[in-house]
């Protein structure tokens, strides 16, 4: 077995290195994403929320460093980021919120029918057409980067203690 990328066997390929026209149309894709969730009324934070929920729920930890940094970056607080894998057993997500998480999960969550439904009809309560839209397309480009980050065994390099 030979890998390209690497010169040894065993390792994974960066198929963002090896690969690099699909990557970057990958992330046009999300810069499009980005202004499409803009747009829509979506802030920061929550994109960073559905970003970090999508990434648990995959087991992502390259995704999760990066988006953990930009939460917070964009004002998110440890509270919230340290409760985030069970949102629903609090009161500290907006219903706005809550209705996104859950939505971004029913997006990871494909097979899952009953939950898409639900969260779609959940989310009709609090959420205009534009912003279902915005969340769906957010999930489904973490869920993206998620996999080539997962299938690359993207390193995540330890920070310095503060």
């Amino acid at each position: 077995m030979s890998d390209t990328t690497t010169g040894t066997a065993g390792r994974r390929v960066f198929i963002d290195k090896q690969s690099p026209k699909a990557y970057h149309a990958l992330v046009q894709a999300s810069e499009a994403v980005r202004a499409t969730a803009a747009d829509a009324g979506l802030d920061r934070i929550l994109v960073e929320l559905i970003n970090l929920r999508v990434s648990q729920i995959n087991g992502c930890a390259f995704c999760l460093d990066v988006h953990t940094k930009a939460a917070l970056r964009a004002g998110e607080t440890t509270q919230r980021l340290g409760v985030l894998p069970a949102w629903r057993d609090t009161e500290l997500f907006a219903p706005r919120e809550r209705a996104a998480l859950a939505l971004a999960e029913a997006t990871t969550d494909i097979a899952n029918a009953t939950a898409q439904e639900d969260a779609y009809e959940d989310s009709r309560q609090v959420l205009t057409e534009d912003e279902i839209s915005a969340v769906i397309w957010v999930a489904l480009t973490i869920n993206a980067f998620n996999r080539v980050s997962i299938m690359s065994k993207h390193p995540v390099r330890r920070l310095p203690r503060q």
